[in-house]
């Protein structure tokens, strides 16, 4: 579920930005971690939801090509405005237009409209404020943003023959029982030899359709429309969740690709020169609930002094391999760097898993979905053939 929390920042102003928890007292322990007293916190509608999605990576390379061209901050952000098509990306530069020329830093223009701009992006500009390096942090904003992009695309990519393939397979299943079976059921009415016993179900089921036909349509439109609604469920969705990482292969690789989002996420805030305890903290909503109260508990071990790397492996948030990455790191002064080295470590590994899973999966649907067909249809002129047997 998705919080609005208005509050007092760290920086005594005040901010509003979203949460992702699972109760409102999660949300405001959250709050509380990230250093934030909160005034008024209240779950969001659907309409919240609904609202259209500012291009924050459009806008971050069209701000950093202005800025690049020697144009002052918030001349760049004026021309943008005046460029803008859209009324509500109109909005938002406005309202950032109009903070700078107040003389209100980015970061706190930024925050104004939490739902353009989240709070790991602030953070970021934030940093960036206090070492006059935004053209930097914009340039580590794209290029995660685009890594992200990349592992989405080919996360749909993967799945988008799968899923035609079962919906294709899926209607033609559904067409030859409830149009093609029922008008080969009347045919045998009459027949009264000893038909196969599946025969005789799908010839059953052909005749049930004929005699309830509208009740049958209307049954499984409710069924469609209780399944759509049950997937919108947030607690539907939480409790799937949990059960998916109960099964032990399916676990064990959530876990990987949720590390690899983790990892990629806090290499981008301590590159931005973000303390570390601060950048978990901020980090803690990517995570499941399943990992969530091992974060917390890596975030206190490290306030009470004990090493980053080592911390991370003992709570069970380091592979093997971002283990020995993260020791050299640590070593060497380039943590944030080896943090995306074992994000692109991962992301790859996960890719080539989904890849292969596809390649695997693919046939075996279609080879199932083919069966199906194919039995429906011997099932259907079974009877014939016998038939025919008789009369010879």
């Amino acid at each position: 579920m998705r919080y609005r929390i208005k509050a007092i920042g760290p920086d005594s102003d005040v901010v509003e930005t979203d949460l992702e928890a699972g109760s409102e007292s999660e949300a405001r322990a959250l709050a509380a971690a990230r250093g934030l007293s909160v005034l008024s916190l209240h779950r969001q509608g659907g309409r919240q939801g609904r609202r259209g999605r500012f291009p924050l990576l459009l806008f971050n390379q069209e701000l950093l090509a202005l800025l690049r061209a020697g144009i002052p901050l918030s001349e760049a952000v004026e021309a943008l405005h005046e460029n803008e098509g859209r009324a509500g990306v109109r909005a938002v530069l406005e309202g950032i237009h109009t903070a700078l020329n107040e003389g209100r830093t980015l970061s706190s223009a930024l925050a104004a409209a939490p739902h353009a701009f989240p709070e790991l992006y602030v953070a970021i500009m934030r940093a960036a404020e206090r070492t006059s390096d935004l053209e930097s942090a914009l340039e580590r904003y794209i290029a995660y943003q685009q890594q992200l992009e990349t592992l989405r695309g080919k996360l749909v990519g993967a799945a988008i023959y799968p899923v035609l393939l079962l919906g294709v397979g899926s209607l033609v299943i559904l067409f030859l029982l409830g149009y093609v079976v029922p008008r080969f059921a009347h045919i045998f009415d009459d027949l009264t030899g000893d038909l196969p016993f599946l025969s005789r179900v799908l010839l059953d089921w052909g005749q049930a359709v004929q005699a309830n036909a509208l009740g049958i349509a209307l049954g499984l439109a409710a069924l469609g429309f209780g399944l759509a609604a049950a997937v919108r469920s947030p607690a539907l969705k939480a409790s799937l969740g949990q059960l998916v990482w109960k099964i032990p292969a399916a676990g064990r690789r959530l876990k990987v690709f949720e590390l690899a989002r983790f990892y990629r996420t806090l290499g981008m805030l301590l590159a931005g020169g973000i303390p570390a305890v601060t950048a978990l903290t901020m980090v803690s909503g990517l995570l499941s609930p399943a990992l969530r109260g091992n974060l917390q508990l890596a975030i206190e071990l490290i306030r009470e002094g004990k090493g980053f790397t080592a911390t991370l492996a003992e709570c069970g948030l380091a592979t093997r391999v971002a283990q020995h990455m993260l020791t050299i790191g640590e070593r060497s002064g380039s943590l944030g760097n080896m943090l995306t080295r074992a994000a692109e470590f991962h992301e790859d590994y996960t890719a080539r898993e989904i890849e292969w899973l596809t390649r695997l999966f693919g046939p075996l649907l279609m080879l199932f979905i083919g069966c199906t067909i194919g039995l429906i249809i011997v099932l259907m002129y079974l009877p014939i053939f016998q038939l025919a047997e008789v009369i010879g």
